[in-house]
């Protein structure tokens, strides 16, 4: 290899610019002929534009983007990879490296703050910070917003909700649950739950149904419940996630004034994206003074020695379950849904391959639920899809969810990869419901 390096008299090896590439040669008796002697060539990309990288990291949040020392061990983690959208902090991370503007890419969009990249991270990248402060950039400058963000952040503004709904619309689902529903701004009086009902519940069609489930079992349970009826706007998280900083203050101080007109010991909600809001969230814009919030599974599942009694029917089927990511890896919530699904007579429960801490994201989270349309054209399939395929697998008939995003994000899954009628989607409390009857 004299023909590539000088040595030096003070030992040190120089490059031999006039090198030749030889036809045969052999080195520790390995033949490297050939094409192999190209590969003591240096290679290293040493022009980097970090423009934009150093952009990012400036602003308040997203300074851990510049921590990444690309392990790689997000990629396989990211929903968004396995759908063929080219995804993870440390495929980002590069292509900020060489010059990628993140502000006016569509990869600023297509994350769905699922909070898996964050668990494996050795250098503690923090995405569900990061991709909503760059986001805020974007929304404030008035570039590269999706249209349909664009349409939930002024449905949100003007209505109170994404869908676009009368506020006075908000509690119509309530006069056909076959039970007494009181609504606090009429009746005033303490009760024992506040029920933060949420937008999905009180306007969706598949929504209303567990919103009516819901009512039946807390009366059923004997909770003495109320709820905000149209003085309820939108938990706020997705707008928060999605760049909107302000709005979502907005929608959260409405809503703690309305907390703070009536008692009660506590709030259950329908959402995990609710759950999360309160718990976490709301704290911040109200001088750190916190709610005494729960998910409605882990509030039904404190109550199992009432519950159980009241199951008198049976649910015949194989049943798995999808984790929320807002409920599991964000909030550490694995045991309550498994609980009230493992109490119901006659259900066999199957595990999907990826549950718990390794759950798979459905998509909706990060504002993905307002940005379906969008993702589709970045991806190879969309992650429900993903995950009914995934479901069919491991041999369920039905898929138990608890998040209101889930029922409708699913059911249309089941329907384009073709496995209507092999794959029924409930929440939780539609099958608690059922055995109830």
């Amino acid at each position: 290899m004299t023909d590539r390096y000088l040595t030096t008299t003070q030992g040190e090896r120089k490059r031999d610019e006039s090198f030749v590439e030889k036809e045969y040669v052999v080195v520790d008796g390995v033949d490297i002929s050939g094409g192999w002697n190209k590969m003591y060539e240096p290679r290293e990309i040493t022009d980097y534009d970090l423009t934009y990288l150093d952009k990012l990291t400036d602003i308040d949040g997203a300074e851990s983007m510049g921590w990444c020392y690309q392990c790689a061990q997000c990629i396989p983690a990211c929903p968004v990879d396995t759908v063929g959208g080219d995804y993870g902090p440390r495929k980002l991370f590069r292509k900020l490296q060489t010059g990628m503007d993140i502000f006016n890419h569509h990869d600023l969009w297509l994350c769905t703050s699922c909070q898996n990249c964050v668990r494996v991270c050795p250098k503690e990248v923090d995405m569900v910070k990061i991709m909503p402060a760059a986001r805020a950039v974007a929304v404030l400058d008035g570039n590269n917003v999706p249209p349909e963000l664009v349409e939930m952040f002024q449905n949100t503004a003007e209505y109170g909700n994404p869908m676009g709904q009368s506020p006075r619309k908000r509690p119509k689902w309530a006069r056909s649950a076959g039970v007494e529903v009181r609504i606090l701004p009429k009746n005033p009086a303490p009760v024992e739950v506040l029920w933060f009902v949420g937008d999905y519940y009180a306007y969706h069609a598949r929504g209303v149904d567990a919103a009516q489930a819901m009512a039946r079992v807390f009366t059923k349970l004997g909770v003495d419940f109320g709820i905000l009826g149209a003085d309820e706007k939108c938990d706020g998280d997705s707008q928060r996630l999605c760049g909107e900083p302000g709005l979502y203050e907005e929608l959260a101080e409405h809503n703690i004034e309305q907390f703070g007109k009536y008692e009660y010991e506590k709030i259950v909600v329908s959402g995990p994206h609710a759950y999360n809001a309160i718990k976490n969230e709301y704290p911040k814009v109200n001088g750190g003074e916190t709610f005494p919030v729960e998910h409605y599974t882990q509030f039904m599942s404190a109550r199992l020695d009432t519950l159980k009694p009241l199951l008198t029917g049976s649910f015949e089927k194989k049943v798995t379950f999808h984790d929320p990511c807002y409920l599991g890896r964000h909030n550490g919530e694995y045991d309550a849904p498994r609980a009230l699904l493992e109490a119901v007579p006659g259900l066999n429960f199957i595990e999907m391959y990826r549950c718990k801490q390794q759950g798979y994201c459905c998509g909706g989270g990060g504002g993905g639920m307002w940005l379906d349309g969008f993702a589709a054209e970045h991806q190879m399939e969309r992650l429900s899809e993903n995950r009914v395929k995934e479901a069919i697998e491991v041999g369920a008939e039905v898929l138990a969810i608890c998040c209101p995003y889930e029922v409708s994000r699913f059911e249309d899954a089941v329907k384009s990869t073709d496995n209507d009628g092999k794959l029924e989607v409930l929440d939780i409390v539609e099958i608690l419901d059922r055995c109830m009857e």
